[in-house]
């Protein structure tokens, strides 16, 4: 070919090249038609209804600030006995999910924590008696019908609201009022253990825990009853005294068997760890049996990658997420988790969560295992200094998900999908050498942009947030308690 031949080519495609690029743009700018978002699930989210409550608890803070501690010692101990007596009451014999005690001790709980947050000297007590007043109904709750609301209720107003409780005396208090550790019930185990941070740790066990990302905080608040966890870990030890390692479902790169230094090392707000009672009668049969569960993961893992399942669908354990793994798990080994299973009714949640792909709204969500009375709790972490950054995380979402059932949708730049599109399909390459994309395997492109957005519109509410909170903590002198600061979240989230 000569050389003025090759210059026309060369020019021809200096011609040609912009137009393909453009038509190759646009190409992949086309959307693919929206299937129609599934029905939510039944029922309704639960609802406190207590506005005028929590302004006269904090009424009841501010007046304890006032008078000073002195004033406040005789209320404070004779509330903490008074609970004491309650849950010592509760601890034996056989009481129903209406027990009238079930309702004075919260409201001594709920009345006491003002003024314990005014005076923290006795926030260890009452973080104490908190959590023996949970696992005392958490055993009471085993001859429940966990199908019935009246009971999943009952149980989320003890286990969820006393936690709220104390975490709101938590964020009044100087560094140092709390330990950041809090142990709950002596289960006995006798699968192979290890100690971990001075708690022994079981083959078999399971840790709930709250990530710090805005999809965490969208985890543990979205579902009828708003929680504190986003992710379930199962703990595997081979042998007795050998390090513990983490069976896990993530949403990068499916099931994977991760060391007690990694798990620990991806930031957490919160763990909590579960145990198996001893007394269930598939362990009285086999106290191997969680060992056995844990050990089936980790045979599954080595034999073929296990996707991580964005449909949320327990049923199907040919993909598994992170509840999941943990409830195919022992349902293989004959005990079935998650005796109330959770449920997502609200059309504008749903809505936003079929974006990224769910398709089943009554599911296993990571809080809702805390209610499970077959399950004990057996010790807690909080970040303490964390805690104010995951109520104010809470708080945003439930501003958003507000706005998500008045219909905002959670939307993406049209430009942005051929970019989307292209990042699928490396990921695709990726996944293909066993190595990790930028979009999850399993979600598609549309999903991860919704997620992009998310993250994005949460950020700037967050940030707006933190803003109006730092103005209502000059003007009043203690930070803004939750129903403030959902309040405050709302302003922020209508601001331009």
């Amino acid at each position: 070919m000569s050389a003025a031949a090759r210059r026309g080519r060369a020019r021809r495609w200096l011609v040609l090249a912009p137009g393909l690029l453009v038509a190759g743009f646009l190409v992949l700018a086309i959307p693919l038609p929206e299937a129609p978002s599934p029905a939510p699930a039944g029922g309704a989210p639960f609802a406190w209804r207590q506005d005028a409550r929590w302004h006269e608890l904090e009424a009841r803070f501010v007046a304890a600030r006032a008078a000073g501690c002195l004033t406040q010692t005789q209320a404070i101990e004779a509330g903490l006995s008074t609970l004491m007596a309650l849950t010592d009451a509760l601890a034996p014999g056989t009481a129903g999910a209406d027990d009238p005690r079930l309702d004075a001790a919260e409201r001594v709980l709920f009345e006491t924590a003002p003024l314990v947050a005014a005076c923290p000297a006795h926030l260890p007590e009452l973080a104490r008696l908190q959590a023996r007043l949970r696992d005392a109904v958490k055993r009471q709750s085993r001859g429940w019908d966990m199908s019935s609301r009246a009971v999943r209720d009952r149980l989320y107003r003890v286990l969820y609201g006393g936690r709220t409780a104390v975490e709101e005396a938590i964020l009044q208090a100087p560094p140092g009022a709390l330990l950041p550790f809090l142990p709950g019930e002596v289960v006995t185990s006798r699968t192979p253990g290890t100690e971990v941070r001075g708690v022994m740790v079981h083959s078999g066990d399971l840790l709930l825990s709250r990530g710090t990302a805005p999809t965490s905080a969208l985890i543990a608040r979205g579902n009828d009853y708003p929680g504190n966890f986003s992710h379930v870990a199962m703990l595997v030890v081979e042998r007795e005294g050998d390090p513990p390692r983490l069976l896990e479902a993530h949403i990068e790169r499916g099931v994977a068997i991760a060391s007690g230094r990694e798990y620990l090392g991806d930031a957490k707000f919160r763990i909590l760890l579960l145990r198996p009672r001893a007394d269930l009668p598939a362990l009285a049969r086999d106290p191997l049996l969680p060992h056995r569960a844990a050990m089936r993961v980790v045979a599954e893992t080595r034999t073929r990658h296990i996707p991580y399942d964005f449909a949320m669908d327990f049923t199907d354990p040919g993909r598994l997420f992170c509840s999941e793994v943990a409830s195919w798990a022992y349902r293989e080994e004959g005990v079935t988790l998650w005796m109330g299973l959770s449920h997502i009714s609200s059309p504008g949640l749903a809505r936003w969560l079929a974006g990224f792909g769910v398709t089943h709204f009554e599911t296993q969500e990571p809080s809702d295992l805390e209610a499970d009375p077959q399950l004990a709790v057996v010790a807690e972490w909080r970040d303490l200094e964390g805690l104010w950054q995951d109520h104010v995380d809470n708080a945003v979402v439930e501003a958003m998900l507000a706005g998500a059932e008045e219909g905002q949708p959670l939307d993406y730049p049209w430009y942005l999908l051929p970019a989307g599109r292209v990042a699928k399909a490396w990921s695709a390459v990726c996944d293909a050498f066993g190595r990790v994309g930028p979009v999850p395997q399993g979600m598609t492109a549309p999903g991860a942009l919704r997620n992009r957005t998310f993250s994005l519109r949460h950020a700037a509410i967050k940030e707006r947030t933190r803003t109006l909170a730092a103005q209502f903590e000059a003007q009043h002198g203690y930070r803004p308690p939750y129903w403030q600061l959902v309040r405050l979240a709302r302003t922020a989230s209508t601001t331009p």
